[in-house]
Parts: structure tokens; sequence; C-alpha cells
């Protein structure tokens, strides 16, 4: 054992033994909580006496007298410990002893807040150990060591850290999106981080209650702008980096992606410090964070548990989960408007510069202005706010990040020849000269679609630097912001150095900065990473089966085929046309389609849209001849729809999945399809399908080596062989990730901009947003509304600026009055601006920054998702 380590004991003991845990509280107040599947969870409400101080605890457990691990759970800054309490019911159900508690400052405990100092909240935690040790429902190591360990986030993931490089007894942590090095992450680069370090102490309660030196710290560099050396060493030394040779227990590290505070570097460092103690450590990038997102709350609590159960229980059967896992967002979800999440992983950490891909940039060298007072600032993220931020923007593809003319350079590659998944943090060498003696500066990596227009921030994520002596000119390497974000083909990179930035103090004096480029953006892609694929469905095996029952119900369909109404020269061109269409299931008590009319014409991409049992799937059974409607009748290119009618040829379907035999080839597979309907091989047009679904050499291979994405292409190149003029396509993009979903998007583009048509029912409103031309919205069998997608969802002029107070009708009107705008009126949430013509979402941004209007969030006023939910009364 290291002598550093030995040595911790006998003084931790000595305090022990003289500071004594005291309760206050008598035996506390006990109450259960049971559950139908588990045993009753019995808690204790206790206030102890820490090392001067009165901590509020509540200890959960249940089951029988037995023994079993101990977890401590702390609770995230301004919070107390009633934030972990279903964790920590969740977590004694499962067997373990669980002692909450309300940190220094917070809830009913006493004290000043220290921001984990060594010898104020990390000491209580040791004391709380020993509280522990001493209770006979906590196994033991040996006498004063029992078995235990920590998780927590923010605040309380920074703790469990601490306490593990402190308190040798910790056996295992897991904490979630926190620091490693509170100074790097307030201070980053030398620059202060204004906008959250004011949240954090005013989310406190105020600078009185923090330590002494930490207030005077905080009213000193908040007052200059510049953190100095004494700032970074009193946080430093409240950081765990500052013990992080000690920490050598398993750890789970779990960091937020959507993080301006805590960012991906913060882990990456953690993670790099522990494994070279020789101790295991997973890391999960997991969808939210301080600002906003999806933080995954159930999914993480049971790796956690997992985590435990190997490292506390000694189950070495637990599934402890991947060395690296990152969730990945891709749509929305209609029924509850969530981001639809899947995982990926490696099973190694790769760190933040893996697989390093060179992407050209070109720009000339540029010159740029510090204004005075650093006023207006560029917006990038708009810190503590959450959902509401202009994260959630991001993520829905909305560039409202603002850069103001003259006070930024930038550096643009040429349109990507592929999809590029960036994954890390990528890395520029610049040369920069300043006129003054300093230069700060924020760089940041845009996404820019097609049109050059629409930029996105991934994350919504700056890298501040200071670089020093730049007066003479320096060539300088920034690191940007480690982000997981896929760039599409088509699209370029741009590279932003901005002097100003909304969350962060620049200098106040005027400046100019002039800056070259000195080599390639170096773009990390981590290869290995990759998403699991979905298992290969149990009906593929099913399919000789499948085929047999098949031919069986067209030849006894073919016999009953009854006199079909002659065909409609007038509809001899139009795809589709259904009129008064009915369908009520034997024995149910509803209509699963009443009087359904509409028109689908030529070049469209149609999306069918409705809540479950609206009556979509129906329809596209009756328009396949699959079922037979009640009343009403449906005709393709004029002839009407019947079990076996010869137009069906016209049509391909994609309905339900498509069965493919895993050992032959996807070519094979088709081919043997071909041949199965008795059509011309000829006929088939087999290449010109292929090409449109871009498998690619893929054709080659056996169907089992298919990631699900694949097999869902195959499975539309097999409705589009015989090149129908109509394809029919429900919920085509189950089960893929995203950059599979794009691909069917552009699969479906292609198919229809031949002037054939394609129907597509999907629960994916941002997808068929993007993909359909026109849409058919279905409510409880009947029709909701029909006609093209911008005249559903609205001409897209209108957004609303949320405020963080109400705006008054003065500055209202100045809004009004301003180029671009329309018309800007007073709601509840801020303000509802319609542009005219000439404007745009940055300009406006732009203006609203400069007449000072509390600018929470800016967004669309109507999506396609709030038009349906709209549409249908939110029945979704």
């Amino acid at each position: 054992m290291d002598l550093r380590l030995r040595g911790l004991r006998r003084p931790r003991r000595i305090i022990a033994a003289v500071a004594a845990v005291v309760v206050l509280a008598g035996a506390g107040t006990w109450t259960a909580v049971a559950s139908d599947d588990a045993p009753p969870v019995h808690h204790a409400d206790r206030v102890l006496a820490v090392n001067g101080v009165r901590l509020d605890t509540s200890y959960f457990t249940s089951g029988d007298s037995g023994r079993r691990p101990a977890v401590l759970l702390g609770h995230g800054f301004g919070g107390t410990k009633d934030d972990v309490r279903e964790q920590a019911e969740d977590l004694a159900a499962d067997g373990y002893a669980v002692l909450t508690w309300s940190a220094r400052g917070f809830g009913r405990s006493t004290g000043k807040i220290g921001l984990n100092d060594p010898k104020g909240e990390v000491a209580d935690v040791s004391r709380l150990i020993d509280w522990l040790a001493k209770q006979p429902q906590v196994q033991l190591d040996k006498a004063g060591d029992p078995r235990v360990g920590l998780a927590g986030a923010s605040y309380g993931g920074a703790i469990s850290l601490l306490a593990a490089g402190h308190d040798t007894r910790v056996d295992a942590i897991a904490p979630a999106i926190t620091y490693w090095n509170l100074g790097d992450a307030l201070f980053p680069d030398g620059v202060f981080k204004k906008l959250w370090t004011g949240i954090l102490f005013n989310t406190g309660g105020g600078c009185a209650r923090f330590e002494p030196a930490l207030c005077a710290m905080y009213e000193r560099v908040a007052e200059s702008g510049t953190p100095d050396a004494a700032a970074r060493a009193l946080l430093q030394e409240r950081s765990p980096s500052a013990v992080g040779d000690r920490i050598k227990v398993p750890t789970l590290l779990l960091q937020g992606q959507t993080d301006s505070l805590f960012t991906l570097a913060q882990s990456d460092a953690a993670a790099k410090a522990i494994r070279a103690n020789g101790a295991p450590v997973d890391v999960d990038w997991i969808a939210g964070g301080h600002d906003g997102g999806d933080l995954e709350a159930s999914r993480v609590q049971a790796r956690v548990t997992s985590w435990f159960d190997r490292y506390l229980k000694d189950d070495k059967g637990a599934d402890t989960g991947p060395a690296f896992r990152i969730t990945r967002t891709g749509g929305v979800d209609s029924t509850d408007g969530a981001a639809l999440l899947r995982g990926a992983s490696d099973d190694t950490y790769p760190g933040l510069t893996a697989g390093d891909r060179s992407i050209a940039l070109t720009g000339r060298e540029q010159s740029f202005a510090n204004p005075p007072g650093a006023s207006p600032p560029a917006v990038s993220a708009l810190p503590g706010l959450g959902g509401g931020g202009l994260s959630q923007l991001s993520s829905l593809g909305v560039g409202v990040s603002l850069d103001f003319p003259g006070q930024f350079a930038a550096f643009t590659s040429a349109l990507l020849t592929t999809d590029l998944r960036v994954t890390g943090s990528p890395t520029a060498t610049l040369h920069v000269k300043s006129t003054s003696e300093d230069a700060v500066l924020f760089g940041k990596v845009y996404d820019v679609g097609p049109d050059g227009r629409q930029q996105v921030l991934p994350s919504q994520l700056v890298a501040p630097v200071r670089i020093e002596g730049t007066e003479a000119g320096k060539d300088v390497t920034l690191t940007l912001p480690a982000i997981d974000h896929e760039v599409d083909k088509g699209h370029r990179l741009r590279l932003v150095l901005a002097s100003t930035d909304l969350g962060y103090a620049s200098p106040a004096a005027p400046a100019t900065y002039t800056v070259s480029l000195k080599g390639d953006l170096e773009v990390p892609t981590a290869a290995a990473v990759s998403t699991a694929a979905a298992p290969l469905p149990s009906w593929v095996w099913w399919l000789p089966l499948a085929g047999a029952g098949l031919a069986l119900a067209l030849l006894v369909t073919g016999r009953r085929r009854t006199a079909t109404p002659a065909p409609d020269p007038e509809l001899a061109e139009v795809p589709l046309q259904i009129t008064d269409l009915s369908k009520k299931y034997a024995g149910g008590d509803r209509y699963s389609v009443r009087d359904l009319s509409f028109r689908v014409e030529k070049g469209q991409v149609l999306g069918l849209l409705g809540p479950n049992g609206a009556g979509k799937t129906t329809t596209l059974r009756m328009l396949m001849g699959l079922i037979r409607p009640d009343g009403g009748e449906i005709r393709v290119f004029g002839h009407a729809i019947r079990p076996g009618a010869p137009v069906l040829s016209r049509v391909g379907a994609f309905v339900e999945g498509a069965g493919f035999l895993p050992h032959l080839s996807g070519r094979q597979n088709l081919e043997l399809y071909w041949q199965a309907t008795g059509r011309p091989a000829e006929d088939a047009h087999l290449d010109e399908a292929l090409e449109i679904a871009g498998l690619g050499d893929a054709l080659a291979r056996a169907v089992r080596t298919y990631s699900q994405g694949m097999r869902q292409r195959l499975a539309i190149a097999q409705a589009m062989l015989g090149l129908p003029d109509l394809l029919i396509l429900d919920e085509p993009t189950n089960g893929l990730d995203p950059p599979q979903i794009r691909e069917m998007r552009e699969v479906m583009i292609r198919y229809a901009a031949a002037g054939r048509t394609v129907i597509v029912s999907s629960h994916l409103l941002a997808e068929v947003e993007q993909t359909c031309t026109h849409l058919v919205v279905m409510d409880r069998g009947r029709l909701v509304q029909a006609g093209p997608v911008g005249v559903i969802v609205g001409s897209g002029d209108t957004l609303l600026v949320g405020t963080a107070t109400p705006v008054e009708e003065p500055l209202a009107e100045k809004v009004a009055a301003l180029p671009g705008v329309a018309s800007a009126v007073p709601t509840d949430d801020g303000l509802l601006v319609r542009l005219d013509a000439d404007g745009s979402a940055q300009h406006l941004v732009a203006e609203l920054v400069r007449l000072d209007v509390p600018v929470q969030s800016v967004g669309p006023h109507r999506r396609l998702e709030d038009a349906f939910l709209t549409l249908i009364g939110g029945s979704a």
C-alpha cells in the first residue's frame, strides 16, 4: 500500500474518536415504502452533528437484518437530500444500505458552502462513512471500514471523486455530469466563465452563504473579469484533480454532451488519470447536461446499480456495460415529444482525439475587432436555461447562434463528399496577432447547410482561449469543444474565431485581432465506436412458410374475385384517389376508418400521419388489396382496388417489415423474390432500384451481415422492384439510427423525383417535415386535414421569443419597428414576432440583444409537431 495512503488512516481515526458523530434527533423518524415486487423500504431521518455543523440525513434499508454494502448519494448544487430520495429507495430495494444528506449550507444542514472543501464537505463524508460502519445492516471489510460506494450528479458527483481520493475506505464510485478541475471549468484557458459562475453563486443563496475566501475570490474576479493565480489555486485545491493520483477505485464516469458548464473534456481528464492508477474506468456520454436535453435518468440509474452490483456486491455476472458508450439522438416521438435515443459503444474508451481526419479550410488572413466593453457579445449558449435555451433549438436544427459582423474571422471547408461523424475535440493551428498585449478568442465549429445560410453550432459549445504575448504574432493550437455530431454529405464545416461571447468575460479595452490559418482542421472520428445494429427479426427465419401462406392467400382471393368496376379514364394519370372509405372490423365497437377521402398526385411524397389507432395501417392495407373496405372505394390510376387487382402490379409496398434469407446475398434475395412473382426478369429494373437504394458493394454480402439500416434499405429496394408508379412505405425508419434515417429520407426523395409517387406513414415528425411534400392527417379513423406541408405547418415566418421577464408595450413597439419585422406582439411567454420577406432569425436576435430584450429562447412558433398536436387535439 502507498505509504501516503496508509498514513491517512491514523489521523482519520483520531478525529473520529475526538469528534464522534452525535445523533441530535434521537432515533430519527422512520417510515416505510412498499411495492408489489420488492420488500418494503424503511427510511430514517436524522440530523447528525459532524465537524462542527449539522447535517440533515436520511438512511434507507430494506429486507432482512443481514449485512449489505452501503451507498452514499450526493445531490446537485442548490438541491437537497430529497432530490435523490427515489434513487435511494430503489437502491435500498436492490439490497443496499443507502445514506443521503444535504450538503453544508443547503436544506436543513448548517455551515457555509465550501464548494467541496477537503476540510469541510469532504471531511463530512468521511464522518458519514464512520457512521455507516457502526450500523448493523452495513457490510464491513474490517472494523470501521464499511463496503461503500458513492454516486451523485454535478456537485454530488464531485464529492464522490473527492471522497475516493481522500478516504481509502471508498470502494466504488459513479459520478455524473461533474468536474475534474473546477478551476479549468470556471476559468477555461484563463477566461472567466462569468454567466455560469454568477448562476452558481446566485443558486447558493448569494456570496454571504459561501466560505469567506470563496466570496472574496468571486467578487474579485467578477469585478476584474480576469481570474488570477490565487483564484485558480483556490478552486483547484477543491477539485478531484488535486487528489487524482489517489483515486484507485472502480469508476463509472457519466458526462453530459449538452453541457457548457462541465464539458466532456472534464470526464476525459478524469478517465485518463484514474485509469493510470490501475482502476477500472467506464465512460458514458449521456444525451443531456446542465444546458438541457435528456438526462436518461432510468438508464443511468440502472447502469449505476449494475456498477455497484459488480464492485460492491462482487457479482461478477453483473453487466456493467461497455467501456465507452455514447447516446445519439434522432427524431422526435410524436406521442410525448421526447427525442429518440440510441446508444453507440466501443470496448475501449477512445478519448477525444481518436481517428483524426484532416479537413482543409480556406480563408485569407482576417482582422476583426474586440469592441469597447466587449459589447455587443456573440451568442452561443444561454447558461442555466435547460431545455428552453438555445441548445434545444440546436438539437432541432435551428441555427440561431449569433456572431456580429466585424467581430469574428471564419474559415470554411469545401462541400463534404461523404457523411462525417465528429466524435471528440477538433483542433486547429492558427497564427494570432493583436494590437493588445493579450488576445481572448472564442473558437467554434459550425455545421453549415448546403444553402450556406443555416448554421448549427453542435451542443451550442465554444472554446475560449486567452493568448498572451500576441503583439508580435504567435502560433497557437486551439482545442475545440468535444462533441458527437453527424455532418451530412453536402454540408461544410466552418471554423469561427470570435472576439466575444455572452457567457464569458472579454477584455473591455478595444483591440484588433488578426488571425490566419496554419494548417487543416483536425477532426476526430472515433471510427471504432459503432451504433449497435438491431437484432435480425424473427420473421426472417419464417420466410419460406410466409411465402407459402401468401401464395395460398393469393390463390384463394383470386378465385373469389368478383366483378370490378370499370376504370375511370379521368383518373388514369392520378396515382391514388380515395373516396368515402370506411372499415369496421368484425366484433369492433367503432370504425377503424370512416368516410375517408383524399387524392395524391404524381411526384408527391405524401406523409400519412396520425396517433396510434388513427387508422393509418388499415388504410394502407385496404390500398394494397389485403383487406376489403366496408364502404367507399380506392382507385389507383383510375382502377378500383380489389384483392388481386391487376393494377396492383403498379404498386410497391413495404408494410410491417420484409423477410430475407440470411445466408443469401442481398442481390440473391431480390432476384429470388422477383422470380416468385412470375414476371419477366427484364421487368424488375433491378439495377435501377438498387441504385436508388444506394447499397453499393454490400449487395454481394450475405444479409446476415447487414446492419438494421442496410436491411431496411434492401426492403425498400424490394418494394421498388419493377419501379412501381406508387410506392407505399409504412414506418420505414423503425429501428434506424439518425444517419440511416437520413439515408432513407434521401431514398424516398430520389424515387419521387422521377415523377413517381411515394406514400409514407411515419411517427418521426421531423423526418416527415423534411421529406414529404404533402400530408394527410388522420385521427380516430377520419380525415383531419390534407394539403401541402407548408400550408399545414404554416409559412414559418413567425418566431416565439421567450423572455425572462414580460415585455412592455413600448419595447414591443421598438421591436415591431425593426427592419425585417412585420409585427411584434407581447405574450405571456415573451414576444410573438412575424418576419417579413427580408427578415431572419439571426438578424432578429442581434437586434434584440442590442435593445436589451432579456432573451431566453428563440424558435419557430409552429413546427409540424405543433401543427400535428393542434390538429389532433393532443391525442397523440
